[in-house]
C-alpha cells in the first residue's frame, strides 16, 4: 500500500511538472479528459467529423474563456500555440493521436486576437456595440437545451445574429465562431461545460451512454479493491509513458535550439554583412513597441503581425513578426531578407533591420523592421474605406495626389524589373501593399512573396501565390510567372485608384456574379460614358484627357492575354505621356458570363480575397 502511494506521488509531480510546463495558456483544459465526449470519432481510421469535434472541443475552452475574460479570442500567438500544444499533450492521454492538432488547425493563429475577424468585435463589450444590448441568443438560448424544439430554436436564434453581424462585415470570417460562444458561455447560464449546452450549441458529440445511469451501480468498497488492484501496472505505465514524452520533449528542444544557433551564426555572417540592414536585440524592440503591446498593433496578416515603434534616438519604425514559421521555415526567412536587401528605391519599401531569437518558453521569433508609413496603406485612403488604425473615414485623394501614386509605384516596380539583376517579381502588388509617407509618396512594400528570376529564363512555373483579383489570367491558372504578372496587378491598382472601386465587385444583390473591374471600366469606356469610369470626387475636378489616359493604361495592363499587356517601362511612358497607348483590343467575354458559367456547370460564386500560402 506504501509503495502504492509512493508511486502515485510521484505519478502527480511530474503531471504536475507537465502541467506547469503549459502554464502560459489561459484556458484549463483538463476537461478534455474528463468531459464525455465521443473519442471514436478521431481514431483511425479518421472520421471526417474529428475535425469539427476538436474545434468544438476547443470551444468548450473559448467559450469559458470568454466567460472568464470578456476576450472572444486568445491575447497573443504564443499563447494559442501553448493551448494548442497543450490540447495536444491531453488528447495523447485519451489515445487520440496528437498529430490531429495541426491537421484540423492548420493555422495557429486562427484563435488570436483580431479586430478584422468580424466587424471588429473582440470583447463583449465590442459585441453589445454591434450586435445590441439584447439579442435573439438571449431569448432562446438560456437554461436547459435539452429536446429538439428547444435546441432547434436555439440553433435558429445564432443564425439570425450570424446574418446580422455578417451585414456589418461580409468579409468577416469568425462571426458564426463568435456567436456560438458568446450563446454558451455568456447567454447560457448552465455554462459551457454543461451537457446539455455542449451538444446544443457547441454541437459536440457525447459518447453514447454519457447521459445514462448505469443499472448496476457498483459499491465503493468494490470500487477501491478494482482501483487498488490495478493500480500497480497503471502508475508503471504512465510513468513511462511520461518519461517519453518529457524525453521527447528534451530532445526537440535540444534540436531545435542547436538548429536555431546554427542559423543565427550563419545568418549573421553571410547575410547580414552583405545587406546594411541592422542587426536588432529582442529587448531593443520590445521596448519600441512597450512588450509588443495591442495597443501598438497596426496590421495583421497571414504571415505576420505589424507594429509601430519607437526607438532609443526617437526614430519612429514598423515592426513586423513573422508567423507561420513552421511552413516557411528559417531558410524562407532567410530569402525574404536577401531579396528585401538588394533594393534601394526611394518607392520601395527597405529594410532597416531584423531580429531572430529563440528561446524555452515562445519558441523561434522573426521580426524585420521597416521605416515607419504615418499614411498607412493606399487601400485605407481610397473612397468608401475605413482606416484600420484609427478607425475614421479617410479623406479623398486628390487627383494629383492619384496621379503621383500611379506613378511612383510604376517606377518602383521598374526599378524591381530592370534595376536590379536579376529581375525581382513582386506577386502580391495590391493596395494594401502599397505604403503611403507624410507626404503622400508611394512606397512598395511586402515582399514576403518576392520571387527572383533567374538569368536568360522567359518565366518562371512556381505554385500560386497571391492574393484574388489581382492575379493575372496566366499566373492563377498554370504557375506561369514572369514581369507582366505585376503588370497585371498593377493595372488593376491603377483601375481601383481611378475609380475607387474593388478589384472585385460582389456588392450586386440582384447579380450574384462577381465583377471583374476590368471588365467593368472597359464596358463603360466602349459605350462611350467615359467620365463614369472617374471616381465622383475627381469627376469634376481633374483633366478630363489625362485621366482618360490613365484608365486605358490600367485596361490595357490588365489585359487578360499577355501579348496585349505593355511592360512597366512602356506603361510608365504611356502614363507620362512619352508615347501614344495602341488602340484598346477587345476582350473577352468576363469570366462571369452565363456562356461560361453554362458550359462549364458552374454556378455563380463570390470572389475570395484571401492570400495563398508563400512559397
Amino acid at each position: 500500500m506504501d509503495k502504492s502511494i509512493s508511486l502515485l506521488s510521484l505519478l502527480f509531480f511530474f503531471l504536475f511538472f507537465l502541467s506547469a510546463s503549459s502554464s502560459s495558456c489561459p484556458i484549463d483544459l483538463s476537461y478534455v479528459e474528463t468531459f464525455p465526449w465521443d473519442t471514436s470519432l478521431c481514431r483511425e481510421p479518421l472520421h471526417k467529423d474529428c475535425c469539427q469535434t476538436l474545434l468544438s472541443l476547443f470551444g468548450m475552452g473559448m467559450a469559458q474563456h470568454l466567460k472568464d475574460t470578456s476576450n472572444f479570442q486568445l491575447p497573443d500567438a504564443t499563447s494559442s500555440s501553448s493551448c494548442l500544444s497543450d490540447l495536444q499533450t491531453r488528447l495523447s492521454a485519451l489515445s487520440v493521436s496528437p498529430s490531429l492538432v495541426p491537421f484540423c488547425f492548420k493555422n495557429s493563429t486562427q484563435f488570436v486576437v483580431n479586430p478584422l475577424g468580424c466587424a471588429g468585435i473582440s470583447t463583449t463589450q465590442d459585441w453589445t456595440e454591434k450586435a445590441g444590448q439584447t439579442t435573439p441568443l438571449d431569448e432562446s438560448c438560456k437554461g436547459d437545451l435539452t429536446g429538439l424544439a428547444r435546441c432547434s430554436s436555439c440553433v435558429d436564434a445564432g443564425m439570425k445574429v450570424n446574418s446580422q453581424l455578417k451585414g456589418l462585415d461580409p468579409n468577416g470570417t469568425k462571426c458564426f465562431y463568435y456567436t456560438v460562444l458568446y450563446a454558451a458561455g455568456i447567454v447560457n447560464e448552465l455554462g459551457p461545460k454543461d451537457l446539455r449546452t455542449a451538444t446544443c450549441i457547441l454541437g459536440l458529440p457525447l459518447i453514447g451512454s454519457a447521459t445514462s445511469k448505469p443499472s448496476n451501480q457498483i459499491s465503493k468498497k468494490g470500487l477501491l479493491r478494482i482501483v487498488f488492484g490495478c493500480l500497480g501496472a497503471v502508475v508503471g505505465v504512465i510513468l513511462a509513458v511520461v518519461f517519453i514524452i518529457l524525453y521527447r520533449r528534451w530532445d526537440r528542444k535540444r534540436r531545435q535550439n542547436a538548429h536555431h544557433e546554427e542559423f543565427v551564426s550563419s545568418f549573421r555572417a553571410t547575410v547580414l554583412p552583405n545587406s546594411g540592414a541592422k542587426w536588432f536585440r529582442l529587448s531593443e524592440l520590445e521596448n519600441a513597441t512597450n512588450g509588443f503591446s495591442q495597443r501598438n498593433m497596426i496590421g495583421q496578416g497571414s504571415y505576420g503581425i505589424v507594429y509601430k515603434g519607437t526607438l532609443s534616438d526617437n526614430t519612429v519604425v514598423a515592426v513586423k513578426q513573422v508567423l507561420d514559421l513552421e511552413s516557411k521555415g528559417d531558410e524562407e526567412f532567410r530569402n525574404e531578407v536577401e531579396i528585401i536587401s538588394k533594393i534601394r528605391h526611394r518607392n520601395l519599401l527597405s529594410l532597416r533591420g531584423c531580429c531572430v531569437t529563440s528561446d524555452h518558453v515562445k519558441g523561434r521569433r522573426r521580426y524585420l523592421v521597416y521605416d515607419f508609413m504615418s499614411n498607412s496603406s493606399l487601400s485605407d485612403h481610397l473612397s468608401n474605406t475605413w482606416s484600420s488604425t484609427n478607425q475614421t473615414k479617410k479623406n479623398h485623394l486628390t487627383w494629383p495626389q492619384r496621379k503621383n501614386i500611379i506613378l511612383d509605384v510604376a517606377k518602383g516596380l521598374a526599378y524591381l524589373h530592370y534595376g536590379v539583376k536579376p529581375a525581382i517579381y513582386h506577386r502580391d502588388i495590391k493596395a494594401t501593399n502599397i505604403l503611403l509617407d507624410s507626404e503622400m509618396k508611394a512606397k512598395v512594400a511586402d515582399f514576403g512573396l518576392a520571387k527572383q528570376n533567374k538569368e536568360g529564363q522567359s518565366h518562371l512555373t512556381t505554385r500560386v501565390a497571391g492574393t484574388h483579383g489581382y492575379l493575372a489570367p496566366e499566373y492563377a491558372l498554370y504557375g506561369q510567372l514572369t514581369e507582366k504578372s505585376d503588370v497585371y496587378s498593377f493595372g488593376i491598382v491603377i483601375l481601383e485608384v481611378m475609380t475607387g472601386k474593388k478589384a472585385l465587385d460582389t456588392s450586386n444583390e440582384s447579380n450574384p456574379s462577381v465583377i471583374l473591374i476590368t471588365d467593368w471600366a472597359w464596358t463603360v469606356l466602349k459605350s462611350g460614358n467615359v467620365e463614369e469610369v472617374f471616381e465622383e470626387s475627381i469627376r469634376r475636378n481633374g483633366p478630363k484627357g489625362v485621366m482618360e489616359r490613365f484608365v486605358r493604361v490600367g485596361i490595357l495592363c490588365a489585359h487578360v492575354m499577355v501579348a496585349f499587356r505593355p511592360t512597366i517601362a512602356e506603361a510608365l511612358r504611356m502614363l507620362e505621356g512619352d508615347i501614344d497607348i495602341p488602340k484598346l483590343p477587345d476582350r473577352p467575354l468576363p469570366l462571369s458570363h452565363e456562356s461560361f458559367r453554362s458550359s462549364f456547370g458552374l454556378s455563380s460564386t463570390s470572389g475570395s480575397s484571401t492570400r495563398s500560402s508563400a512559397i
